[in-house]
């Protein structure tokens, strides 16, 4: 009709959406949305000497919570006052931010992840203070961080965290983990075994059709179309998968495997 019309939706108010056909893939995003166990259950801090990104990842998205920058000048000859008191003051800032932005009841693993010695500096200084103010939050969760090696404090850094062995072994019966492995499997098959991996909507169909999908890995962009007749092909190709007991991984361009994978 070319009119539009706003309608302000707020926490716990009640609401009735209708749509003349709910296909498969929104139905499960739907349920996935409502599903307290599908919040994030893995926290990473990616730093380095003056940049810190806190993000929390959930099976369907990577998100910043937090971007810490502190100036830090550099040690002079003879004295490293300025430059340790700025690395403190740094470390004090993400240390609250991760107190503020990571549910400790819900996250089981916090990454922590930089190049050189900034994590381990970093690491030392959050439990020092913790004891020092009897801060039973972090004290208590101790062990549910994990020091890694990253090769900048840049949030495009978190891809490699999470292909790392040492990590995907730790994040094993966490969500995410499976969506990167996934991908990371899909990379190798390609590389080794060609004839078994496929791509592209045509052929990926006729493997389809010839019930060869054990794992269909698709983007939820292609849900988006505008086109309703290209939304329809693609919810029918995930209909097909699972109807002939294959698995279906939908990558979120939101998230890092799918924003690697697009």
């Amino acid at each position: 009709m070319g009119a539009y019309h706003t309608i302000e939706l707020e926490l716990n108010r009640k609401f009735t959406l209708a749509k003349k056909c709910w296909d498969s893939v929104v139905l499960d995003r739907i349920e996935q949305a409502c599903d307290p166990v599908q919040r994030a259950d893995v926290a990473a801090v990616v730093m380095q000497e003056g940049l810190a990104n806190v993000v929390l990842v959930t099976p369907a998205m990577t998100l910043l919570r937090a971007k810490v920058e502190v100036t830090i000048p550099r040690k002079r000859k003879g004295s490293c006052s300025q430059h340790e008191k700025a690395l403190e003051r740094f470390y004090e800032a993400v240390m609250q931010a991760i107190l503020r932005h990571i549910n400790f009841e819900v996250v089981k693993c916090i990454l922590v992840a930089s190049p050189g010695f900034v994590k381990d500096q970093f690491f030392t200084y959050v439990f020092k203070e913790a004891v020092r103010q009897d801060n039973k939050v972090l004290l208590e969760n101790r062990p549910k961080f994990m020091l890694v090696h990253s090769s900048s404090g840049h949030k495009y850094s978190l891809k490699e965290i999470l292909c790392d062995p040492a990590v995907t072994s730790r994040l094993s019966d966490t969500k995410a983990a499976g969506e990167v492995k996934a991908l990371e499997d899909f990379y190798k098959m390609l590389q080794h075994e060609p004839d078994r991996a496929f791509y592209g909507i045509a052929h990926v169909e006729k493997a389809a059709d010839a019930l060869a999908i054990d794992t269909l890995m698709i983007s939820d962009k292609l849900f988006r179309h505008q086109d309703i007749q290209t939304r329809s092909r693609y919810v029918r190709l995930v209909d097909n998968v699972r109807d002939n007991g294959g698995n279906v991984r939908i990558f979120s361009s939101l998230h890092v495997s799918g924003e690697r994978k697009l």
